[in-house]
């Protein structure tokens, strides 16, 4: 048995998310830049004979079956394209709240493949390293190195890592779990009723964003989701009512399908009173102020 491995599993941070149509097989396709939080989940490995996983953690109570675990879907995708692989006992600190739109499952995932890679000499751009963060969760590819990219298709075309500044944040969810399929079904009526929208701002030919530049860009970029998210749960709306009215906030918005909320400030001492406010406010609600990059 050799030594444990630890990894850190961000939470992924969608800025921006428009949905750009629905395919024959039903699958939405997506443009969204997303970036991640210095907090998240972990993820130790301890290589061994089985393969196993152990949940703790804050959020663990809501995470599901172990069997359902996206960490043991993506080894045991892995161990189908790698022949002998090597595996072994991995346990996961659950802190990123659940079906919260920021990826937690998928950044998982990831982890336990970036564990699985090392453990195994496999280069992170192996393609078969790739072709099952593809097969086990359509934003795990995007986590597998976790860089600002553009994301595209259904998850499965990335742009390149983007040179973006660190942007203070504050990550908020009202404890209110919204399953992503519910949001997509919630969309499909709007998405029938309108044309396919245009390609959103690009965000891919400057070498270099400045913080307020890429801010300003971002107000001028939707969520797609947001709206029927809100539909699906309301207290999305009063998270970001709340944020909006905090002092120095310069963005509010929902990540992903919801139901985290972020808001975007000048600084991190801006960002950490803002998160003492609502925390003093909203005892009851998922608060961390962080940086998104």
């Amino acid at each position: 048995m050799g030594a444990a491995r630890a990894e850190r599993a961000p939470a992924k941070i969608n800025l921006t998310l428009r949905v750009t149509g629905r395919r024959a097989d039903g699958y939405h396709e997506l443009e969204s830049l997303v970036v991640f939080a210095a907090v998240g989940d972990s993820l130790t490995f301890t290589p061994g004979r089985a393969l196993a996983l152990t949940v703790n953690g804050p959020t663990a109570a809501a995470a599901g079956s172990i069997d359902d675990n996206l960490v043991l879907k993506a080894a045991r995708a892995l161990a189908e394209r790698v022949e002998g692989l090597k595996l072994g006992r991995f346990t996961l600190t659950k802190r990123l709240p659940v079906a919260a739109g920021v990826g937690g499952g998928s950044s998982d995932a990831a982890a336990a493949l970036r564990l699985i890679a090392r453990a195994n000499r496999i280069a992170l751009d192996d393609p078969r390293l790739a072709e099952t963060a593809r097969v086990s969760g359509a934003d795990v590819p995007v986590c597998l190195v976790p860089r600002p990219r553009v994301m595209r298709g259904i998850g499965e075309i990335l742009s390149g890592p983007l040179a973006l500044p660190k942007l203070p944040a504050v990550l908020v969810n009202p404890r209110v779990a919204v399953p992503t399929k519910d949001v997509f079904g919630a969309l499909r009526a709007r998405l029938e009723a309108k044309r396919q929208p245009a390609s959103g701002a690009d965000f891919e030919s400057r070498p270099r964003w400045k913080a307020t530049d890429l801010i300003e860009t971002l107000a001028g970029e939707p969520n797609d989701l947001e709206a029927p998210a809100i539909e699906i749960a309301p207290a999305i709306a009063q998270v970001l009512a709340d944020l909006r009215a905090l002092k120095g906030c310069k963005l509010a918005r929902m990540s992903g399908s919801g139901a985290t909320c972020f808001g975007l400030f000048a600084t991190a001492p801006a960002a950490a009173a803002a998160a003492r406010t609502l925390r003093g406010k909203h005892g009851e609600w998922w608060v961390r102020a962080t940086k998104l990059g």
